[in-house]
């Protein structure tokens, strides 16, 4: 029997650079479990989107009536500290303290505001809504212990994240920075997929009682996937050298060698545009499927388990294609092309009543939103500058997530202000009249989608333009016949 195990295990460890995604990026003293160990904070950040964008504003919109304009603010309130992303991922680059860590610290901190906001999260969220016997308490206190709850997890979660992948970065080679960004993305989207199941399947007899522990067990679970993560990862001496260290940079000398970069301000402005077209919709997809298609709360909750899986799987092609000599721009372009479609096949399911048009769609939002930012993300890290792998995963996930905070928010009172302008029509054309507001903001995205594809045009042609003389340069050094160029004192030389 254990010789049986042992070729199992034999088996399985071969197979494994082979076709487990990300596997080749596992070195000898790195190995794939470490790595995978290393992941789970990613695990810990996609449990808490799942809980954000999907399941709460799902609960708070439908089951417990509160307007989806406070709901997006609500959770558009986390983002407040997207902008700060650059800076965090700076302070970690050149961070000291007495044990000898720089990236720990930060995600430490992270982890313990996510904790708070979680713990009170639910309390703060029935009141804001009136039940129970929460109702007593005057509404401003809702709204303001939510508001807070929010804050605390927005902080966590950026914090984290932001310095959790600086820190994958600096245990890999750079050559393989891009390959393990992807494993990183990989488990969140793995988190989010496992985390939606489960609370589909906790919530499907949806109680008050039930949402309290539900979440609060969410926060005692990223406690301990964040600890388990950083358990002997970062060395407590890092390798600064014996002498005495040289001044760091401010944060303003380097951001400005970071935006001296090749079109570093046209990627960051394409990253903003593209993710705002894609984050409009997480508040409504859940809240659409439930109002317009009658879906139950597990059904719909289920919905961001699919939009996952397809993020997973546009992951997955986004790095297999880019590692074989695919270009990133034309990658991140492609996702907003199929994007499209995606955005068309939801709006098309409220007049057919056809929810597997609305599934389909969702699946293909997933899967283009990855190969856009799987595109954008191997953009930003191949041309960060030296040393600042933090501040440059900071740039864009600052970008990244202010632009979707911005969406969601911006979403959430488009729909509000249609429904309210249409009044108590119960027809629009052939769509139900409460599906007006969610199709004005998918048509926007549409819009937006086309703005993206058009802005990133130049990139790619500068991109095809370099490759293209380094293919001619590469042929000539291969053997091409080349007239060799006159010397100052005489003829060519043989």
């Amino acid at each position: 029997m254990a010789s049986v195990a042992k070729r199992l295990t034999r088996a399985w460890v071969s197979l494994g650079p082979r076709y487990l995604p990300f596997a080749d990026v596992a070195t000898p003293d790195l190995p794939l479990s470490r790595l995978l160990r290393l992941s789970l904070f990613q695990v810990s950040v996609g449990m808490g989107l799942v809980l954000l964008v999907g399941t709460l504003n799902r609960v708070m919109i439908v089951e417990l009536d509160v307007p989806a304009s406070l709901v997006g603010v609500m959770i558009a309130l986390p983002l407040v500290f997207a902008p700060f992303r650059a800076l965090i991922g700076f302070r970690s680059d050149n961070h000291r303290c007495e044990l000898g860590w720089r990236r720990v610290p930060f995600i430490w901190k992270g982890t313990l505001l996510q904790f708070g906001g979680f713990a009170v999260m639910p309390f703060a969220i029935l009141v804001l809504a009136g039940k129970g016997e929460s109702g007593t308490l005057p509404v401003w206190i809702g709204q303001a212990s939510a508001a807070v709850a929010f804050l605390l997890v927005g902080a966590g979660v950026h914090t984290v994240q932001t310095v959790g992948l600086a820190l994958a970065t600096d245990l890999t080679p750079a050559e393989s920075h891009a390959k393990v960004v992807g494993l990183m993305y990989v488990m969140l989207l793995v988190g989010m997929i496992a985390s939606a199941l489960i609370f589909g399947a906790a919530l499907a007899d949806f109680s008050p009682g039930r949402l309290i522990q539900v979440v609060q067990g969410a926060a005692v679970t990223t406690v301990a996937l964040n600890v388990i993560a950083l358990w002997k990862q970062e060395t407590r001496r890092p390798p600064r050298g014996a002498a005495a260290p040289a001044a760091d940079p401010t944060f303003r000398e380097s951001w400005a060698s970071f935006c001296a970069g090749d079109d570093t301000v046209r990627r960051l402005v394409i990253v903003g545009i593209g993710t705002m077209a894609f984050g409009m919709a997480d508040i409504l997809l859940e809240p659409y499927g439930g109002q317009v298609l009658n879906l139950s709360v597990a059904a719909t909750t289920k919905l961001t388990a699919l939009l996952a899986l397809g993020g997973l799987i546009g992951f997955g092609y986004a790095s297999h294609a880019i590692g074989r000599g695919g270009d990133a721009y034309r990658m991140a372009q492609t996702g907003a092309i199929i994007g499209l479609p995606a955005f068309a096949f939801v709006i098309m399911a409220a007049p057919v009543g056809e929810p597997g048009l609305f599934l389909l769609g969702n699946f293909l939002i997933g899967f283009s939103a990855a190969l856009f930012s799987h595109g954008t993300l191997t953009a930003t890290m191949n041309r960060a500058p030296k040393h600042q792998a933090g501040l440059a995963l900071g740039a864009w996930g600052a970008v990244q997530a202010t632009a979707a905070g911005c969406g969601m928010a911006l979403s959430g009172t488009i729909r509000d202000v249609v429904n309210a302008a249409l009044g108590a029509v119960e027809r629009i054309w052939d769509f139900a009249g409460n599906a007006g507001g969610y199709i004005a903001v998918y048509s926007l995205e549409i819009v937006l989608l086309v703005v993206t594809i058009a802005a990133a045009l130049p990139l790619i042609r500068r991109a095809s333009t370099v490759a293209s003389d380094a293919a001619r340069r590469g042929s000539r050094d291969d053997g091409g016949i080349e007239p060799q160029p006159l010397r100052p004192d005489g003829p060519p030389t043989a």
